[in-house]
Formats: structure tokens, sequence, C-alpha cells
């Protein structure tokens, strides 16, 4: 029997959950704010519910492991390995960058090399770049963190002839003299994160809920008071 997998994503404002049933993808997805944490299990429950199936019926739990925002990345990590736990079911982490690189590449069907970029805030993005063949992903280079003022030269060394992500729209002047196509309204949903887990489920890939954690990238992931202070002052003096 083809598998079947449950995803979900939290890792921006859009609170997504998706079904692969074989290879149907069943996928609801909401704009939350910040009440991830009160919508992602109705999501899941409205959806198993949609679908006939119990969790048990699932044979591993995914997740956007990031980057992304750090409350995010930890609350679905989190609900992953407490669904898992209960069910008795493995968890596959998804980088949600490598997600994205696969919605992109619908927008885009000739492309080979993707670069995927997202807003990573302070004037940062967080990219990887990925090259695609007959619908398989490969990794080219990992997810990193960059200045936003470097994105163009990234795109210049990675030989990407696609970008997607939102820091186009962050920073739309960052690579608009390339030339290059670009999907800033690509969205790496639990739809593409369930399919990137399937191949991973189909490779052995899945792991015990005690190892899952999040792709964070950014090692300081909050300010001190100090230096908000400091960051406020200086923007107050750009005024």
């Amino acid at each position: 029997m083809p598998p079947t997998l449950l995803a979900i994503d939290t890792a921006t404002e859009i609170c997504s959950v998706a079904l692969a049933l074989g290879n149907r993808i069943l996928e609801h997805s909401e704009s939350v704010g910040q009440k991830h944490s009160e919508r992602i299990l109705p999501m899941v429950h409205g959806l198993l519910r949609a679908a006939e199936l119990q969790l048990t019926d699932c044979d591993t739990v995914a997740f956007g492991a990031g980057p992304g925002a750090f409350t995010g990345l930890r609350i679905a990590c989190g609900i992953a390995q407490g669904l898992a736990f209960g069910a008795g079911k493995p968890v596959i982490a998804v980088g949600n960058l490598a997600a994205l690189a696969l919605a992109a590449s619908a927008k885009a069907p000739g492309a080979r090399r993707i670069l995927a970029a997202i807003d990573a805030r302070m004037q940062e993005v967080y990219w990887a770049c990925y090259s695609i063949d007959d619908g398989e992903l490969t990794e080219i280079s990992a997810p990193a963190l960059a200045a936003a003022g470097e994105l163009a030269a990234i795109c210049r060394r990675s030989g990407a002839d696609l970008v997607a992500g939102s820091a186009l729209r962050a920073f739309p002047e960052a690579v608009a003299s390339l030339g290059l196509t670009s999907a800033p309204d690509a969205r790496a949903g639990a739809g593409a994160i369930a399919t990137l887990a399937a191949k991973t489920l189909a490779a052995g890939g899945a792991v015990s809920p005690a190892l899952a954690s999040p792709i964070y990238v950014r090692d300081r992931v909050a300010l001190t008071i100090d230096e908000r202070r400091a960051a406020a002052a200086a923007a107050a003096g750009r005024r």
C-alpha cells in the first residue's frame, strides 16, 4: 500500500496541514498570525476527519523544520513529536527552503537550479540552493543566513535560474538587476513538505520522535534588552 503521511507547518504566519495519500495530497492552510498553537491541532483533526482517517492510520508525521520563525519551528517540532509519540509513529523533519524550492519549480517548469530565499528579519535572509531534475530535488548549498545585500552575489555564485521566496518582496532591489525568473509568492506549505517527506520515508529516513529537531540556522534568535535599545536608537537616528 502507498504510504499515508501527515505533514504540518507553522514556520510562517500561514499555518498549514496536509495528508499524503499515495499520489494524492490533501492540504488546508490558514493565515493565523501568532495563533499557531491554537489552530494547528484542530486543523490536523479536521483534515483527518475529512479523510475518514485516524492518526494511527498514518505511517509517519512530517513537519517543516525551518529555517523560519523561531517560535513557529518549536511549535511544529513539538506538535509533530507529541502526535508521533502518541500514535507510535516515526517523524520526518523537512527543510522549509527545500519545500519552497519544490513549490517554486511548479511555477517555472523549465528551471534547473533554484535559489530559495526568505526574509529572516534584521535585514537578513535565509537561503539555500537546489537543483531539480525530473521532479527530484538535490541540495547544492545548505541553508544559511546572509545579509540581504549579499543576495545578488549569492545568486551569481550559485548559477540559479530561478529565485523564489519572501526575500524578493522584502528586498525587491536585491536581485532586480540580474534578470532572473522570480517567484516571490511561492510558499512552502505542508503539501510540499509531505511530498518531500514521502521520498525520505521511502529512503528509510524517518527517525524516532525524540531525535527530531528544528533547523534554526541563526545561532542567536533573540536580542538582549540593551541590543534592542541600541537598534531602536540607531533606527531613530536614521530618520
